[in-house]
């Protein structure tokens, strides 16, 4: 598996068009909302803004066009997930709180496929669950961490089952397989296509989306572009790993790049032999994170993290491919799966998430000032973006809801440290996260590396 001759772009926008098809801003307009960035989380504020008030003029303004950033980008993982995990909700919000915030992600993950069948967009949605394999006794630790946590939070079975090595090996034919886990809040989809047809969706309903539209200047009620200005009674900002390129925001949140590579379609008796037969989406219990699916025409979409952190939260599109961390998923999937050694890696690509100092995603209105803004997923986005979406929507309408009182609405976020403490702190804790992964492997002794590398990039519990 050579990366060599593979297309440098996501594989997902080989089904799209992926590239400025809509008008810019053409001068000075108004309407009731302004929305800052056509992604999931900006497209379903919009749709549900109009599901609401059909009546509302509702703009979405494009930097790029639609889906350009992580929402065109992603492994395609639709599934319900805290960055952190449940247990932190608990410990901060209670245990209450914490599982009714699981349960909107649980429900939002289906809402995601009863729209995508009401409205048409054939995102080849599976809903095989979340596989995560155990491949070493270290990680089997952490998997019995993770079901007693559950468990005492009152999450039976039917929302997180531990696997035996069999179980687990009959799902996914990977080597080394100790045991796992596997919870059915999960579903599979194509990122490009779901993002397109929701904005071919907010379309229909009403709302304008402007392509190649980068907003230069956001002020209260106001967003300024090259093209003119928008004047809004509520501005959105749904800009998640492209958020620092914001005036005044370079601390908010920092992009974290995702690399992933896809390989040629595999054969009927090779799926046979490694299972994925529903198509959970899979990862393991390492620290440095890998995620995969089996996508609709039979294919490994595969990726992890491993780039690393760029000076002053650069969003270059150079940073999208890294020869090295390509290499090193290719090394990984190989590991996994000998059998495709001799598979084609047909494309190789990458994208910034948006990650917030204390890893905590949020959802946030300040009336007075006409602004509202969410985001902060940490590669948790598809499934979130849509609750964030939903909240959003129903924070702007004043609307009395369950999700306007969910736990992370109005969390304030600290700011990031200036450069260059955050360019060494993230990229140490990087280098961290893959030194714990080598010396488990080796010692077959948990690290206190992982600890102190997810200390260093914001993830603390």
């Amino acid at each position: 598996m050579d990366i060599g001759t593979a297309k440098k772009a996501p594989f997902w926008w080989d089904a799209v068009d992926a590239k400025v098809t809509r008008p810019a801003l053409g001068g000075d307009t108004e309407v009731d909302v302004a929305i800052i960035g056509a992604g999931f989380t900006g497209l379903w504020t919009a749709y549900y803004l109009l599901e609401h008030n059909p009546s509302l003029r509702v703009a979405v303004l494009e930097k790029h066009h639609v889906g350009f950033g992580a929402s065109g980008r992603n492994g395609g993982w639709c599934h319900a997930e805290y960055p952190l995990g449940v247990g932190t909700l608990a410990k901060e919000h209670g245990t209450a709180e914490a599982i009714r915030f699981m349960r909107a992600l649980y429900d939002s993950v289906d809402q995601v496929g009863k729209v995508t069948e009401l409205e048409g967009i054939d995102c080849h949605y599976a809903k095989g669950g979340v596989l995560t394999l155990a491949r070493s006794e270290v990680q089997m630790s952490r998997v019995a961490a993770e079901i007693e946590e559950a468990r005492h939070l009152g999450i039976g079975e039917a929302d997180l089952k531990q696997l035996s090595a069999g179980e687990a090996r009959e799902m996914l034919n990977a080597t080394g397989i100790l045991g796992g886990t596997w919870h059915p809040h999960g579903a599979a989809i194509q990122p490009a296509l779901l993002v397109h047809g929701l904005a071919s969706a907010c379309e229909r309903r009403g709302a304008v989306i402007y392509e190649d539209s980068g907003v230069e200047h956001v002020s209260s009620n106001r967003v300024e572009t090259r093209h003119g200005a928008v004047t809004a009674t509520m501005v959105v900002r749904a800009t998640e790993g492209f958020t620092s390129d914001l005036p005044g925001l370079k601390r908010t949140m920092v992009p974290l790049y995702s690399l992933m590579v896809a390989t040629e379609p595999l054969s009927e008796a090779m799926w046979n032999e490694l299972g994925l037969h529903t198509r959970p989406t899979f990862g393991d219990f390492r620290n440095l994170i890998i995620y995969g699916q089996r996508t609709a025409d039979g294919r490994f979409a595969f990726g992890g993290r491993g780039a690393p952190y760029y000076f002053g939260s650069s969003t270059d599109p150079k940073n999208d491919i890294h020869d090295g961390v390509h290499a090193e998923l290719v090394r990984v999937l190989h590991e996994l799966f000998p059998q495709l050694a001799d598979i084609t890696i047909t494309h190789r690509w990458g994208g910034a998430l948006g990650a917030p100092r204390d890893w905590r995603p949020s959802v946030s209105v300040d009336r007075r000032a006409g602004l509202a803004w969410g985001g902060g997923y940490v590669g948790d986005g598809v499934n979130t973006a849509h609750l964030a979406g939903q909240t959003l929507a129903d924070l702007v309408l004043e609307r009395q809801t369950d999700l306007v009182t969910l736990p992370w609405i109005q969390h304030e976020w600290k700011s990031w440290e200036p450069e260059p403490l955050r360019f060494v702190g993230i990229n140490a804790g990087l280098w961290m996260a893959k030194a714990a992964d080598r010396s488990e492997e080796r010692r077959g002794k948990p690290s206190q590396w992982a600890a102190i590398g997810n200390w260093m990039r914001g993830k603390t519990r």
